[in-house]
């Protein structure tokens, strides 16, 4: 194998590396994240958090223009949080993305927003139900529990 094969990465590992990136800075933007998120319509999200204020953020990573291409699901999010971006990695072709979410570039080490996420605020109903259901898999996964799932 020579050198420039070994810096080629699979799309898992890239997939894995954006959202590593990105939770971190999450974190460094005071939002608490959580990885592999399956909300109440069935949608997986790569990244939900939450701010200390309340505002939910989800963050969709896209690996590959073929992942973005073929995965056009991203808008079935929105009922689900204030804020929604894409995460994805430095040499991503960044133009073919839409304009309107927030854009956030990630790899393994950490991140940066280059277009913050609009906020939308919930209904108060909404947002209190998503709280306690993000509140309740947190405490489920600190136990150990693989959950996934907001109930």
């Amino acid at each position: 194998m020579d050198a420039s094969a070994a810096l080629i990465a699979t799309r898992p590992e890239t997939t894995q590396a954006v959202t590593r990136g990105a939770a971190r800075l999450l974190a460094a933007l005071d939002y608490a994240p959580l990885a592999e998120v399956t909300l109440p319509n069935g949608r997986r999200a790569d990244l939900m958090a939450v701010s200390r204020k309340g505002h939910l953020f989800i963050v969709e990573v896209k690996s590959s223009l073929e992942d973005f291409r073929t995965d056009l699901k991203w808008g079935e999010y929105l009922p689900y949080c204030d804020a929604f971006a894409f995460a994805v990695a430095p040499e991503f072709p960044r133009h073919i993305l839409p304009e309107e979410p927030g854009l956030i570039v990630a790899d393994g080490f950490g991140g940066a927003v280059l277009r913050e996420a609009p906020l939308v605020p919930l209904a108060g109903a909404r947002r209190k139900a998503l709280t306690l259901a993000f509140a309740r898999l947190a405490a489920l996964r600190a136990s150990g529990s693989p959950a996934t799932l907001l109930e």
